[in-house]
């Protein structure tokens, strides 16, 4: 009786230093954890070592193993650490250059257009073919033409557009002007891409990082931002 009892207090003994409750106490609401920390990984080791069999003692090999095992876990966490860290920092840094295009306009996929600072709307066309008579039309919000360029021959690629001398009406309206443009191609009826100078209003940090207020486009990602200008 006194070998099983001595027993049962080596066994309660080991449990109490892994910081398992014994049998009194399994019945009683207990904190569970998903994951092992590190100081549950030396109290594991230093357990180990004080009750294993002194004549089978632990083998070198395993018990570097463990170690190295550890020092990895370690060097995880910590490079964890140091990586939230660095992005925090590129997110504070992100922030202060985009503020910095605040005032200024970028360049944007989209067809609404407004006149800078300036009094000149602009953009560019993106032509996928040799564009025979590119032509770019701009119209008011009704659909009547305002204004018409007419470019030509161009070959495939980005070729500039602007509208420069804009009525005072249209300088002070608060309505964008609509571009549209063709490439004046035989049977060729569909409108081409095209990219324009947008102003922009501010900046947001989101969940999906810091984006431009720009507008009549809302939040643009400035990593789309190709080009700006003053």
């Amino acid at each position: 009786m006194s070998e099983i009892n001595s027993s049962n207090q080596s066994l309660n003994n080991i449990l109490d230093k892994l910081g398992i409750n014994s049998s009194k106490e399994k019945f009683a609401p207990k904190e569970t954890k998903d994951q092992l920390g590190q100081e549950d990984f030396l109290k594991l080791m230093t357990t180990q070592l004080q009750n294993q069999d002194p004549f089978a003692p632990v083998d070198n090999a395993d018990f570097i193993a463990q170690m190295a095992q550890f020092s990895t876990v370690t060097g995880i966490t910590s490079m964890d650490q140091t990586m939230k860290s660095v992005s925090e920092q590129l997110s504070e840094m992100r922030i202060a250059s985009t503020t910095q295009l605040m005032g200024h306009s970028v360049l944007v996929p989209g067809k609404f257009a407004r006149p800078d600072k300036d009094g000149v709307i602009s953009g560019v066309v993106d032509l996928p073919d040799t564009a025979s008579n590119l032509n770019i039309i701009f119209e008011n919000s009704e659909g009547e033409v305002l204004h018409q360029d007419t470019l030509g021959t161009q070959k495939a690629g980005l070729v500039g557009f602007e509208w420069k001398d804009l009525p005072e009406d249209i300088k002070s309206s608060t309505v964008p002007i609509t571009i549209r443009a063709f490439t004046g191609n035989v049977g060729d009826t569909g409108e081409l891409s095209t990219q324009v100078f947008a102003s922009v209003s501010g900046t947001s940090k989101t969940e999906n990082g810091v984006m431009l207020e720009v507008e009549d486009y809302g939040m643009v990602d400035p990593s789309q931002v190709v080009r700006f200008k003053n």
